[in-house]
């Protein structure tokens, strides 16, 4: 059965973190679709890189997602963190355990709605407040159960691969490493 991943964008989205779980995934064969939480498919990053996102929010409803990906970014991430049907999918696949990744400054959604309690998890440092009763590690990147977070744009490589781990397994995601040169 092919797995199917959602990254959500919002104006403001930090565009390496975005970009580089979408591309690593779809490197690894996984079904990536972007969504945007606004009206339109035109999202504009926080270094004014405007992204045409696959869909709209609006127009999906998620039941055959694996994983929800939230990239960081400011004002991005306090835009998804608005978006109230987004927190409730949120909610919803925690509940079920179904995978959710958050890089940078985007754990704070995880964090302010308590689904990172009692887990291991890190952010881009001075975000480590909003992460409520978490155990902040300050690596890279951290999988607590169902959760992947990363720190910010430096480990999005990284946390594109351990995406793609979750599905593929380590040696898969070692050798699309290697053929993708990172060290």
């Amino acid at each position: 059965m092919d797995k199917k991943v959602y990254v959500f964008l919002a104006d403001g989205f930090e565009e390496v973190e975005a970009l580089t779980p979408v591309d690593v995934l779809r490197r690894a064969d996984i079904n990536v679709t972007t969504v945007s939480i606004s009206n339109s498919l035109t999202v504009t990053g926080s270094h004014q890189i405007s992204v045409l996102a696959d869909a709209l929010f609006t127009d999906l409803e998620f039941s055959d997602a694996d994983m929800l990906v939230l990239p960081g970014g400011l004002p991005g991430t306090h835009h998804l963190n608005d978006h109230k049907e987004l927190i409730n999918l949120l909610l919803e696949f925690s509940a079920k355990g179904k995978l959710i990744g958050a890089i940078c400054a985007a754990p704070l959604i995880l964090g302010q709605q308590k689904l990172l309690e009692n887990k291991n998890a890190t952010c881009y440092p001075g975000f480590e407040d909003n992460l409520i009763n978490a155990d902040y590690t300050a690596q890279p990147v951290e999988v607590a159960d169902n959760i992947i977070t990363g720190q910010g744009v430096g480990a999005a490589m990284k946390f594109a691969l351990q995406l793609v781990a979750m599905f593929k397994g380590d040696e898969f995601t070692n050798e699309l490493a290697q053929k993708m040169v990172v060290s």
